[in-house]
């Protein structure tokens, strides 16, 4: 991929002398910053802006390994042959007129994907503004020269774009409002070649990334993408585009209709530590977040020390901070004694510190700077979050000090800033150009602050380098139950899951009512009936479930009202009663991006009122399936709640990742749904279940 981002020579095909050209735009950003050959190309010209022009590309003199296209899109497929018979290693295709432009365009890209398989040659594109290197001065793009006006500042966030213009508005925002540095903005538009797991794996080894931002509005090879994710030491943040659930897929289980694309990909993302941004603006403030806090401690919670000019705020971000599970830090009796050195007697100290009769006293800058100092020092502080005004009551805060301090001990700073508008951008440039983030709103300030440790705290694999299990191998036994198509019934069913060790009810099927007795006397009464309709999952909604069957007379009548309701096609089952304190559901989905995808979520009546459900892909490790269970929501429930003994988390990590084996091992299981499964002495057990098979 060298030969993309650090070419010796480029053939500009498309070349114009028209201003208002994006062939022009493309020659004028190569000639302000590239360092190698430029060779434009078109036959109407000798010259083009003092650089000599050349009538095809064949006519190109070395060296030469890049070309930049930007033709009428029905002439691109002969240029990329003529590209590659003069031996041209990659093109970059920023002509639009492709799949993005209805089925003549889809067929335009498809010779494109032709050609590239036949010749070998390499094609980031089509429909795309190319790339931005700011660490080179590489511009290989028709994008604005108002970035040049601006200057290109240089940073460690490297950028992959699949919309064409967003990229250029991208650049663009950050240059001319100073709020970070760039090293690469990659727009890669169509994807018929290079797509974003090429360009992920070039700027996880690129020496001038530091945390790669992404935009996509697909993902071209699933567990590529996320075998890339975890290996990569560099902080990974992705904005995804088209997150709605695919509401025409028909879905048989209650697991599968709660798997939408934003749930799959939220969980997949999750699971190899990529942090997951709503809106541009937040990905942008994550990446420059990460960027400067590059080596914050692996494992810290993220314990909070708030230092405000106004108790109204410290009380929102105190408010926020437990909304995102990020702790304030306890201050010790020292840190508490060196503040009180600053505060007027009558001012009891806390966290958040209210500064204000501090300032009064003392000044801004001695008061911020003592009080930085004091919980810097504090072994029970991991970060500081700084309240800054600027442009009036003399607030007007020491920020390289502050900056310096933090950084001395190894604590991570954030600023929260409000001022008159030049002041506070004067203000803001200077916080970032030292390594302090800014913000103007306290909730995208606490969810960057929460990035930085949700990574250390979540991310297992990127903390101790665990890499993913091979699925454990499922018996003979449990391969020759899955034969058919379409869902199994839940008896057949529940012996696959319990061959495969996931501990399941007990239970008997009844082929006349003495077999029905004979097991409730075995189980103890009361006992579950149930009338089992092959391919019928959803058995409560025909009327087929009895509950709390209490003496021998309830089983004979339960077994004439099924087996009568059945019609004789059926099967009635008889259960061992399970009391029990909570209700999961555990379930299997097989992704079209990702594969087999393990869900676990709370069932009952908590599963439509709170939709709390995740998803990770499998095969997973336990620790993994732990960290998919620390994402459901109410954790309060699953630690005892109201008396009730704790989930056995280990037991029912194992569940999942015996769940998600089974899945990778036999592709012909569809879906899996096992609801519920009852926390009974906080150990969990399948109580119904289905197992649905492909046709």
């Amino acid at each position: 991929m060298d030969f993309f981002f650090k070419p010796s020579g480029i053939a500009l095909i498309g070349a114009s002398a028209n201003p208002q050209k994006g062939g022009f735009a493309i020659l004028n950003n190569l000639k302000t910053g590239f360092d190698g050959g430029i060779y434009p190309v078109n036959p109407r010209y000798e010259e083009i802006d003092g650089v000599p022009c050349y009538p095809s590309v064949a006519d190109v003199p070395d060296p030469v390994d890049l070309a930049i296209v930007f033709v009428p899109g029905h002439r691109v497929a002969e240029v990329i042959r003529a590209c590659a018979d003069r031996g041209i290693r990659g093109v970059m295709i920023e002509s639009g007129g492709f799949s993005e432009a209805g089925p003549d365009g889809a067929a335009r890209q498809e010779t494109l994907d032709a050609v590239a398989e036949e010749t070998g040659i390499r094609l980031w594109g089509p429909n795309c503004m190319g790339l931005v290197d700011a660490k080179r001065r590489y511009v290989f793009s028709f994008v604005s020269p108002v970035i040049w006006e601006e200057g290109l500042l240089s940073g460690e966030v490297s950028m992959v774009v699949q919309s064409g213009m967003l990229s250029g508005a991208f650049l663009i925002d950050v240059m001319t409002h100073g709020g970070m540095g760039i090293s690469k903005v990659c727009s890669i538009g169509n994807k018929c070649d290079v797509d974003e797991c090429d360009l992920l794996e070039y700027l996880i080894d690129d020496p001038d990334t530091g945390v790669i931002g992404l935009y996509l509005e697909g993902i071209a090879d699933g567990p590529r993408f996320l075998a890339l994710c975890r290996r990569s030491p560099k902080p990974v943040v992705m904005l995804k585009g088209g997150k709605s659930d695919r509401g025409a897929r028909a879905a048989m289980s209650h697991t599968a209709s709660m798997a939408g694309d934003a749930a799959v990909l939220g969980g997949a993302l999750a699971q190899v530590g990529v942090v997951e941004a709503d809106d541009f603006k937040e990905m942008m403030d994550i990446c420059r977040t990460l960027a400067a806090f590059p080596d914050a401690a692996p494992g810290n919670p993220g314990r909070m020390a708030v230092l405000t000019y106004t108790g109204g705020a410290g009380i929102v971000s105190a408010d926020r901070l437990d909304e995102a599970g990020i702790p304030l830090a306890d201050l010790s009796a020292e840190t508490i004694d060196r503040l009180k050195t600053v505060f007027p007697d009558w001012m009891p100290v806390s966290n958040p510190v209210d500064l204000w009769p501090a300032v009064e006293r003392h000044g801004a800058e001695k008061t911020f700077n003592a009080a930085v100092a004091a919980v810097c020092a504090d072994p029970g502080v991991d970060g500081v979050f700084v309240h800054v005004f600027t442009g009036g009551f003399a607030l007007n805060p020491d920020i390289p000090g502050m900056v310096k301090t933090a950084r001395d001990a190894g604590k991570p700073i954030f600023c929260w800033l409000l001022g008159r508008r030049d002041d506070a951008r004067r203000l803001q440039i200077e916080a970032q150009e030292l390594g302090m983030p800014v913000y103007r709103e306290i909730g995208r300030a606490v969810e960057c602050i929460a990035a930085v440790f949700r990574r250390k705290m979540d991310g297992v694999d990127l903390v101790d380098g665990v890499d993913r299990v091979d699925a454990g191998a499922m018996p003979e036994s449990a391969a020759a139950e899955l034969t058919g198509e379409g869902a199994l019934d839940e008896h057949r069913s529940k012996k696959i899951l319990s061959l495969c060790g996931i501990p399941t009810v007990d239970e008997a099927p009844a082929a006349t009512v003495h077999d029905a007795l004979a097991a409730a006397e075995r189980f103890g009464y009361p006992v579950v009936m149930k009338g089992l309709l092959p391919g019928e999952v959803h058995k409560s909604e025909g009327g087929l479930v009895r509950l709390g069957v209490g003496d021998p007379a309830a089983v004979e009548a339960a077994f004439a009202d099924l087996t009568a309701r059945m019609e004789g096609r059926g099967t009635v089952l008889t259960q061992r009663r399970i009391a029990g304190d909570l209700e999961l559901i555990l379930g299997l989905v097989r992704d079209p991006q990702f594969g087999p995808c393990v869900m676990c979520g709370f069932g009952g009546v908590l599963a439509e009122a709170v939709g709390d459900a995740q998803f990770a892909v499998a095969p997973l490790s336990v620790r993994e399936a732990l960290a998919l269970i620390g994402r459901l929501k109410a954790q309060k429930l699953l630690d005892g709640f109201r008396g009730a003994p704790p989930v056995d988390r280990d037991a029912l990590a194992r569940i999942l990742v015996r769940l998600g084996d089974l899945g990778t091992a036999f592709p012909q299981i569809r879906e899996v749904d096992i609801n519920p499964v009852i926390i009974q002495g906080g150990r969990p057990v399948a109580v119904d279940a289905a197992v649905i098979l492909s046709p």
